[in-house]
């Protein structure tokens, strides 16, 4: 054996602690709060701060993919009438159109039977429709009142019949069609260019006013 002491480290501290234990016993400590508690099940209070977090963590969670939609719901379209209601409203409506035109001849004795509507009444409606919008028709020592949007919107709607009919009307209501439709784009360049030689005016400042 070793002739070396033996010696034992004695903490004071922890000596005159358990003595001012004893002469003056502390209170019962409260239970500290946990610093980071685990969510208790079912309904919980929202906070400001749990209002702001949410929008962060839906916008980092996955988003889920849209369904996808068909033309009908996107055009949000009634169902198409059948067959059978549609020869039935025709049928009807012809009927009535009967009745009136028979009314306008019994008031109108020189008035006589109106032919019936074809593809050259449409084509002729439009040009009739995009020139007077473009100031024809205009009389003698009036100014013409223009409408160039409405002007092009009826020139387009020409533009779309004939791309529509292409190969299904004849050869003669396409000529007829495709004359009319290169008329009124004439017209309308040459109007253009008249408005965009004029430039805008401002409009007339009013009196008191700079």
């Amino acid at each position: 054996m070793s002739d070396t002491p033996k010696f034992e480290v004695i903490d004071r501290r922890k000596m005159k602690a358990d003595e001012e234990h004893e002469s003056h016993p502390a209170p019962v400590p409260e239970a500290p709060a946990a610093a980071s508690p685990e969510p208790a099940p079912g309904p919980r209070l929202v906070t400001n701060e749990i209002r702001e977090a949410a929008p962060k963590e839906a916008a980092a969670s996955v988003a889920p993919e849209p369904a996808e939609e068909s033309p009908a719901e996107e055009l949000d379209l009634p169902p198409a009438p059948t067959a059978q209601e549609s020869r039935e409203q025709k049928a009807a409506y012809d009927a009535s159109a009967e009745r009136i035109e028979d009314l306008i001849r019994a008031q109108n004795p020189g008035v006589g039977k109106q032919p019936p509507v074809t593809f050259e009444h449409l084509v002729q409606q439009l040009y009739v429709s995009a020139m007077i919008q473009m100031g024809a028709g205009t009389q003698e020592g009036q100014r013409p009142r223009v409408d160039i949007l409405g002007a092009r919107n009826t020139i387009d709607l020409l533009g779309v019949l004939a791309e529509k009919t292409r190969g299904n009307v004849s050869e003669t209501e396409d000529r007829m069609l495709q004359s009319v439709l290169f008329e009124v784009r004439m017209a309308f360049l040459e109007l253009s260019s008249m408005i965009n030689m004029q430039g805008v005016q401002p409009p007339p400042t009013k009196p008191g006013k700079r």
